[in-house]
């Protein structure tokens, strides 16, 4: 399953919210025994603005569809205080894996990791570029220690960009997702949490 989190084109409120909302979904995967693996994401100045992840496990589907809508945080702005709303939304969108394609379609390169991880990152070259022939649609994955599961993550990125990238039947879904990063339900939420703390509301 893919899982996207999105601040909507909301203010820097709302990118906090996105990635508050990521740590704690993570705890919860975590518990669940469900694997999440981080696939893009977009920074903003102090939170995200959208982070698109995989998950894979017994329960994924079902996690899936328990977060997908409106997330509400009932917070005073850390950035601005004296600002009067106190009500922060983001919207979670769950997609349905993209086809698979086959590796007959794609150019694989294989390099060293970068990043966190001191000298052991850089020991193997276990980091996947891959680059779909026909389209020129390229993508890096190194969040795995081996070369064979950054690879399959690789695949199932490319698959992703591919299905915005053709027309009609992918077009429906394109859109799917474009309405996704503008069209958050403000009200109803399904999950909510508060304070800075980022605390769990039941309801």
């Amino acid at each position: 399953m893919l899982l996207q989190f999105s601040s909507a084109q909301g203010p820097e409120e709302c990118c906090i919210a996105v990635e508050k909302t990521l740590n704690y979904f993570l705890t919860v995967t975590e518990q669940r025994q469900v694997d999440v693996i981080i696939l893009e994401q977009e920074p903003s100045r102090y939170g995200l603005k959208s982070v698109l992840v995989s998950l894979k496990g017994a329960e994924a589907k079902a996690i899936a569809q328990q977060w997908s809508g409106t997330v509400q945080w009932q917070c005073i702005s850390t950035l601005r205080p004296k600002h009067k709303r106190k009500n922060w939304f983001i919207g979670i969108a769950y997609f349905d894996p993209p086809q698979e394609i086959q590796d007959t379609e794609i150019l694989f390169e294989t390099m060293r990791a970068n990043g966190p991880g001191g000298q052991h990152v850089n020991k193997t070259s276990s980091a996947v570029r891959a680059t779909h022939i026909a389209t020129g649609i390229s993508v890096k994955i190194q969040s795995q220690r081996s070369q064979h599961a950054n690879k399959k993550l690789a695949k199932q990125l490319i698959a992703w960009h591919l299905t915005h990238y053709l027309s009609q039947q992918q077009a429906s879904f394109n859109n799917q997702r474009h309405l996704a990063h503008h069209r958050v339900i403000r009200g109803n939420a399904t999950h909510c949490f508060y304070g800075r703390e980022f605390l769990p509301i039941t309801k």
